[in-house]
């Protein structure tokens, strides 16, 4: 999810739905690439993606043997999510599909071997509610995986949002995660399809853990 934000900085539920009314995806039916690399050997237990979107990164860790909460404020993404998910024959308690506000949001505490979170551009007194809950969620010895657009994408990469106060640098998100050790927290480079050619977008990687008691 690369969120919209409307006037008031807030992130627009109308304008998502719109854009996930669509027969197509938006992005993809298959994982983000970071997700893909950072995860695909974590031994499967219990999930959080927040910012879930169209599914696409649940449907992957559910394909695994991750037990997921998928949690998104667009119905019409998460029925999209759904509609993936039973299309690539994932049991249907596989996925908890959660319709709910990351602003009001209150995942369980020390519930999950992994919180995922991928492309939630909000301002930054939402990222601090969402990091401290997503750290709170982490059981001992879990994961925490954010990706999101880079503030250094604005003028040496492509796409994405253009409002610095949304984007992320590694800095600023690993001084909201006080209490988890960070194992990975870099600017990272992919490649995307733009006029016919390719260029370069730049995303900030965090990989936390909380460590075991």
């Amino acid at each position: 999810m690369a969120s919209v934000i409307g006037e008031s900085g807030r992130v627009d539920r109308q304008q998502w739905d719109e854009r996930y009314s669509g027969a197509e995806f938006e992005w993809s039916v298959h994982p983000n690439q970071f997700v893909a690399a950072e995860l695909a050997d974590l031994p499967p237990g219990r999930a959080l993606d927040l910012a879930a979107g169209e599914g696409r990164n649940s449907v992957w860790l559910a394909e695994r043997g991750w037990s997921v909460t998928a949690v998104d404020f667009s119905r019409i993404g998460l029925d999209k999510g759904r509609k993936l998910s039973a299309a690539r024959g994932v049991a249907d308690s596989q996925v908890d599909w959660v319709v709910a506000d990351l602003s009001e949001y209150e995942p369980a505490r020390e519930a999950f071997e992994l919180v995922l979170i991928a492309y939630l551009q909000v301002n930054a007194a939402l990222r601090a509610r969402v990091l401290a809950g997503a750290a709170a969620a982490l059981a001992p010895g879990g994961t925490l995986l954010i990706i999101g657009h880079d503030l250094s994408n604005l003028t040496e990469g492509v796409g994405g949002p253009q409002s610095p106060e949304v984007l992320y640098t590694p800095e600023a998100i690993t001084a909201e995660l006080p209490g988890l050790r960070i194992l990975r927290a870099e600017r990272v480079r992919r490649t995307v399809e733009r006029d016919g050619g390719t260029a370069t977008a730049i995303d900030t990687l965090v990989r936390a853990v909380r460590p075991a008691r």
